[in-house]
């Protein structure tokens, strides 16, 4: 997949990290949580060579929890291919999970830093099998077209872009922090993701690159999406998308405020948004294994 280079990336700054982590899924999202350490550098490269899945552990992210000062905990987040960006909803609850799991909080809500701003997060429930219900309050979603650094002198007279041969759509644009541009869908067409969110996810139009999704409303509270995520492509599940998606629905008319599941290909996320935008998130996380990497893959990496 063609890497866009807009995007922000780490270029020669390097952190350190401890030499053991943590990996957890959100409906077949997966991330791996590091903590920062003295044990070896990672920069770029290293995040790529880490996140590979035929190379390295594989994963759709990292996640860097910045010391165990806190709440509020200090948290970065890296895509596979390198670059850095401001917060996903699956990746914010594995950390939540990780924090449980280490002793670092209990079941009241605490505070993540992550992007610039302040996330609250509670875990709802936990057992002995390493599963986890978290919820995550995502603050207030921006929508419209000033909701994300967009050129809309690209949209036709009808506020519709062209994108090459496939039509003409209408751009439902989100901010959760991070970019996203929903097309809703009258009818079913899950092959155009293909198609059209390469295009999307790239389009000049869009300063810092978007996610993008495609949606079609099952009813009054139901939505089903397919997602690609900025960095990454095609992914079973999102949390920022599925809050995109809710709040872009609530947006344009198409259901009203309040509790909305968002199904996708990796299952479904509880959404629930008010009059006012405000975007609470909850779903399940699925802890997989703990793990070090091998003197020899440091060496590489270094």
């Amino acid at each position: 997949m063609k890497r866009n280079r807009r995007y922000p990336v780490l270029s020669e700054s390097i952190f350190k990290v401890q030499n053991q982590f943590f990996k957890g899924h959100g409906l077949g999202n997966d991330y791996l949580v590091f903590e920062e350490g003295e044990d070896f550098h990672v920069d770029k490269r290293a995040i790529i060579e880490i996140c590979d899945r035929k190379r390295g552990i594989g994963s759709d992210g990292i996640v860097l929890l910045a010391g165990r000062r806190g709440p509020p905990y200090q948290l970065r987040m890296f895509n596979p291919d390198g670059s850095e960006f401001e917060r996903s909803g699956n990746g914010l609850r594995i950390l939540g999970s990780y924090l449980m799991k280490e002793g670092l909080v209990a079941h009241d809500p605490f505070e993540i830093s992550v992007g610039g701003d302040l996330v609250t997060m509670e875990i709802i429930s936990n057992d002995s099998k390493g599963n986890y219900d978290v919820k995550v309050d995502m603050g207030t979603a921006r929508v419209g077209n000033d909701a994300v650094d967009f050129d809309s002198s690209v949209l036709d007279e009808k506020g519709r872009l062209q994108v090459n041969d496939y039509g003409s759509f209408e751009l439902n644009l989100v901010s959760m922090g991070n970019p996203h541009c929903v097309v809703f869908l009258d009818e079913w067409e899950p092959d155009l993701l293909n198609k059209i969110a390469p295009i999307l996810c790239e389009h000049k139009a869009f300063k810092s690159g978007t996610n993008v999704q495609l949606a079609h409303c099952l009813g009054e509270d139901a939505i089903e999406a397919l997602i690609w995520e900025r960095g990454v492509g095609i992914t079973s599940a999102s949390g920022t998308s599925a809050c995109a998606v809710a709040a872009a629905a609530v947006n344009s008319g198409r259901v009203c405020p309040g509790h909305i599941v968002v199904e996708m290909e990796g299952g479904s996320l509880q959404v629930s948004v008010d009059d006012e935008y405000r975007v609470v998130l909850r779903g399940p996380v699925q802890e997989l294994y703990n793990g070090r990497l091998t003197d020899g893959f440091v060496s590489f990496l270094e």
